[in-house]
């Protein structure tokens, strides 16, 4: 049986209050898993300034941690650090092969086709060159808004390759953006969702996350509970059951 975590269960001993929450899902002597709220970037850089989700997470454990994938800012939940090197290594090698598995919800413009899609996708945000992305899409819902005549569709993205924004860029490519994205949704859109709902954020949730434990070799499965903001407006739009 594999070792499950939820996020429900949150790691709560010697925890640093923090202006931003970021709750720890689960540690141990070599990893450690958060649960990464939208608006927080992974990584300090020249243009941010204030908190990042690297340096919560080593001042809540207390140790240093090194990153070994990453979630854009606007994503929500399930993020992993390694607390030594080795640990690191190994973590990024299963990312690299393509065994660690994913699973991500989002809310689209539309109902986007179900299953598999292989699109290249830019490099860079800016970049002219394309790689090979693959994700594939499972429909669990679809809602309907008053006043509204297009349908909203509640979608599992599960990516087979970690592209930059491969999640977003794949489903505009299918012509069903993500509500709150963007750069790559739709204004008109954001704006409903903003004015309706206040929704002022990426309606995108790295909901769970798996892979062999870096020293053990156990199967791990990491889950991080779907947000509050994100869970009412799936249930308004008539969408029963959000979570996965």
């Amino acid at each position: 049986m594999p070792f499950v975590v939820s996020g429900l269960r949150r790691f709560e001993q010697n925890l640093v209050q923090q202006p931003i929450q970021q709750p720890v899902l689960y540690r141990d002597d070599h990893l450690v898993v958060v649960d990464k709220p939208s608006g927080l970037a992974v990584h300090r850089s020249e243009r941010l300034q204030g908190p990042v989700s690297m340096t919560l997470a080593r001042d809540t454990v207390g140790a240093r941690v090194f990153p070994v994938h990453r979630l854009d800012g606007g994503t929500s939940g399930v993020l992993v650090y390694a607390l030594d090197p080795g640990s690191a290594e190994r973590l990024q090698e299963q990312f690299r092969n393509g065994t660690v598995h994913k699973s991500y919800l989002a809310l689209t413009r539309g109902v986007p086709a179900e299953g598999r899609l292989d699109h290249p996708v830019p490099v860079a945000r800016k970049s002219a060159e394309r790689r090979g992305a693959s994700t594939t899409f499972r429909v669990l819902g679809v809602g309907y808004l008053s006043g509204a005549e297009r349908a909203w569709g509640w979608v599992e993205a599960r990516p087979h390759t970690g592209r930059l924004h491969q999640i977003r860029r794949h489903l505009k490519h299918l012509s069903c953006p993500i509500v709150g994205d963007v750069h790559y949704g739709k204004g008109d859109v954001n704006r409903l969702f903003r004015e309706r709902f206040d929704l002022h954020r990426l309606a995108l949730h790295a909901a769970s996350i798996a892979f062999d434990h870096p020293t053990t070799g156990e199967w791990v499965i990491f889950e991080a509970a779907l947000p509050e903001d994100v869970e009412r407006i799936v249930e308004e739009l008539g969408i029963s059951n959000p979570s996965l």
